[in-house]
Formats: C-alpha cells, sequence, structure tokens
C-alpha cells in the first residue's frame, strides 16, 4: 500500500471515529490561542487549561501582555514548569507583535516563528486553527502515532512534518493533529494495550508485529 493510500484512511477512519476534531487548549481570542501553545511545552493540555484559566481573566489582550510585568506572569505559570522562560516569552512576543505588525498576529509560518517563543508546533497550530490553513502539528502524539503506523521513520518533529507534507491532503491536515491527539489519549496509547480494538490495526505495522 502506498503511503499516501494509507494516510487517507487513516484521515478517513478518525474523522469517523473523532467527527468533531477541536484543539484540545482552550481560547476564545488568537492570540490566547498562540500563548497557551507556548505554555504547553513539556506540560499537559489539562494543567496549561486551568492556569490559562486565570491568566486569561488578568490579562485580555495583546496590550495587556506587552505591558504587563513579568514577574507576575511568572507567578501564574509557574504550574507549567519553565516558568521564567515561558513569561519572557509571552510578554516579548507580544511586544513584538505590536512593534513589528501591528497588533496583529502574522498569517506566516516564517512570520510566526520570528517571534518569541513561537517555534513551527504552535506556529501550526495556529496556521489551522486560526487561519484554517493546511498545517501538521507534530507534537508528542502525532510524531509517536504516526511513527508507529509506518507513515514515517522519523522522531525529530521538522523531519515529521516534512514527510507527512508528503502524504496528508493538506485540506484534512489540521483536523488530522486534533483527531491523533483524541486517539492517542483513547485508544493508541504509549504501551499499545488497546491495539486488539484500535480501528487502524489492520494497517499498522506495530500491531502486525505483536502478532507474530
Amino acid at each position: 500500500m502506498r503511503l499516501k493510500d494509507k494516510a487517507l484512511i487513516v484521515c478517513e477512519r478518525l474523522e469517523e471515529r473523532y467527527p468533531d476534531a477541536l484543539c484540545s487548549l482552550n481560547y476564545s481570542k488568537p492570540h490566547e490561542l498562540m500563548i497557551a501553545g507556548r505554555l504547553s511545552a513539556q506540560c499537559t493540555d489539562e494543567r496549561v487549561n486551568i492556569v490559562t484559566k486565570e491568566l486569561f481573566a488578568k490579562y485580555r489582550s495583546i496590550s495587556d501582555f506587552a505591558a504587563a510585568d513579568v514577574s507576575d506572569i511568572e507567578e501564574i505559570v509557574r504550574p507549567c514548569g519553565l516558568y521564567k522562560t515561558k513569561a519572557r516569552s509571552i510578554v516579548e512576543m507580544c511586544r513584538a507583535i505590536i512593534e513589528r505588525f501591528g497588533g496583529e498576529i502574522p498569517d506566516s509560518i516564517e512570520q510566526l516563528t520570528t517571534l518569541p517563543g513561537i517555534g513551527r508546533k504552535t506556529a501550526n497550530l495556529i496556521m489551522g486553527d486560526v487561519f484554517r490553513r493546511p498545517a501538521i502539528v507534530t507534537d508528542t502524539h502525532c510524531i509517536r502515532i504516526t511513527g508507529r503506523l509506518g507513515l514515517t521513520s522519523n522522531t525529530d518533529p521538522a523531519r515529521v512534518e516534512q514527510d507527512l507534507w508528503k502524504i496528508i491532503p493538506p485540506e484534512r491536515s489540521s483536523d488530522l493533529c486534533h483527531r491523533l491527539v483524541l486517539f492517542g489519549r483513547d485508544i493508541c496509547k504509549a504501551r499499545g494495550e488497546k491495539c486488539p480494538e484500535c480501528p487502524l490495526n489492520d494497517i499498522c505495522p506495530a500491531f502486525a508485529k505483536k502478532q507474530g
């Protein structure tokens, strides 16, 4: 089976199982998703959502964050880990948006990744969820599951992204990434204990290897 054909099957079956593909990070404004994405580095989405509830209630706009005292942001985001670095980059990225982009979040990967604290993972998240453009978010779920399914042999996020762009239909890319998160939490766990009930086990090399 060609990789493109397998990738299409993955998209179709996960779409059937998880028709409502929503981001697991809570936000109501584009800049909030960007900040939540920054906080999610080495932290669970569940914890980020707890922290951002207080953070977004206190700081409501890009201007609010740009003018914030970094030490105050530090105290709020401390539970997310790496809080000093994250707090500083949140304030700096909002200042950069105002100074370099007129207060509007840029709409290209190239521009987004010039902002402090924003890497390709968060930039792709913004492109997909805010601007509704093709995007591949190579988070831990995406990397682990696409590797297990044989869609990529790489584990480096940038290389995984490159591999997936070649085989995933662009119009399905951003929603697939959210579905992979749901699938990873629900079925395709790291230990693989739910492999027998997996809707993709017939095309999964890892499951075939287990079966001998």
